[in-house]
């Protein structure tokens, strides 16, 4: 570590270090994933209980070869809320629960017949701009969180923000032995410190937290109609999953589509989800700000991501530490957000790189170019309650492009053979 070596998935780290990192991939993911509960109008305690067992979960489940933190799913947002505006949050419950099966489901038609066509419906040229899209189209929610879209920005919140980037950036550039790993870490506490000092932080919900507070479990109820309006969602979970599992590979220069498997990944993610619903929580999905932290620090222990999620747990049921965590500021999250976001970008430029894309091809120029402007357009398709816009689809035009090329080829009628 004091060379800057990379700190493997099935590597040891001394206790001491630990701690540390644990805490630093608790803070990337929080902002985001505590946003969801909030928005469903439940305490955030049981989310960050779901969270820690699911992340737990899914290690169990990839026999610890897969580092991933699972936090607040995004995409259950629209069906979700428009089921809680008719029935209530326990109909909600019940369609989580069943998306979470359908997925185990789905997880278990692939282990019977393989993922190798995901090379043929997500060849690279496709594929990488997917991946870069995951962090491309939530650049725009970093500089929300941090109030810079505003038509009239804070002065405080500019400072926090650019105190917690600038820490960030030049920390992952300067910062020398064990201070090297930990700049997020360190930059969420500058930001911190300086949100106290310009006066955005209130503690009035820290004085009136109780020591310690069960989470607020709930069992869910089930309607065909609630399944129905939330269960399209699937689609766009899978989708994400094989993104963040494809840059995680890129990243830690594994394959995790084949060791530990995507049937093994994607059931781990969906069981969570099904158990966040039978429990009262919030739908889990792997978090693009943890695969950021991994790729700022080349810590790629899974050791330390179940740290994080002990840590996680250990906060649902503490009241005063969990109402600490959550007066971090939105500049804060922001500041972080919009270096991680920016490195999950880089990764899927990095699959094009490093597959030695030939844009010679035509298909491979197309495939790229469609691909990211369906994704960046703002264009939205509506099929019921759900939405398909942004990354999931611009990977749905990227597969079916894949597929027509692929028939092409098949009838010898493209000219790339000849």
């Amino acid at each position: 570590m004091e060379n800057g070596r990379i700190i493997q998935v099935e590597d040891k780290v001394p206790f001491k270090l630990l701690v540390p990192l644990s805490i630093q991939h608790l803070f990337a993911m929080f902002g985001a994933s505590v946003l969801v509960p909030f928005l469903f109008g439940i305490n955030p305690a049981i989310v960050l209980f779901m969270n820690g067992v699911g992340t737990l979960l899914f290690i169990f489940v990839t026999k610890g070869k897969a580092p991933a933190y699972l936090g607040s799913s995004f995409a259950f947002l629209a069906p979700a809320g428009i089921v809680i505006s008719e029935m209530g949050y326990p109909y909600a419950l019940g369609g989580f629960v069943a998306v979470g099966f359908l997925g185990c489901v789905i997880a278990g038609i692939i282990y019977k017949f393989g993922s190798d066509w995901i090379d043929v419906v997500l060849p690279p040229a496709a594929m990488g701009p997917v991946v870069a899209l995951i962090g491309l189209e939530l650049s725009g929610s970093a500089a929300g969180n941090a109030g810079l879209l505003e038509e009239n920005i804070v002065p405080q919140n500019a400072i926090v923000f650019f105190v917690t980037l600038g820490v960030a950036v030049f920390g992952s550039v300067v910062f020398r032995k064990f201070l090297s790993v930990i700049p997020i870490l360190i930059a969420v506490v500058s930001g911190y410190v300086a949100a106290v000092l310009c006066g955005i932080v209130d503690f009035t919900e820290v004085a009136a937290a109780p020591v310690f507070a069960l989470p607020n479990f709930q069992a869910p109820k089930f309607s065909l109609e609630a399944i129905l309006i939330i269960l399209p969602v699937i689609l766009v979970i899978t989708s994400e999953h094989i993104g963040h599992q494809v840059v995680t590979s890129k990243i830690i220069g594994r394959d995790l589509l084949r060791d530990p498997g995507l049937h093994r990944s994607l059931f781990g993610d969906n069981f969570s989800t099904m158990i966040s619903g039978l429990i009262g929580s919030v739908p889990t999905t792997t978090y693009g700000e943890n695969i950021g932290v991994m790729a700022v620090t080349k810590v790629y222990s899974v050791r330390v991501i179940a740290g994080a999620a002990v840590i996680s747990i250990v906060c649902s049921f503490v009241g005063k530490l969990s109402a600490m965590i959550q007066t971090i500021p939105g500049p804060v999250i922001g500041g972080i957000s919009f270096l991680l976001y920016g490195m999950i970008g880089a990764s899927g430029i990095r699959i094009l790189v490093d597959s030695k894309v030939d844009y010679g091809k035509s298909r491979n120029l197309i495939l790229t170019s469609v691909t990211f402007v369906t994704g960046l357009s703002g264009i939205v398709v509506k099929f019921g309650n759900i939405q398909l816009t942004g990354m999931v689809l611009a990977c749905i035009v990227g597969m079916a492009l894949s597929l027509i090329f692929y028939v092409l080829d098949k009838y010898h009628l493209t000219n790339d053979q000849e």
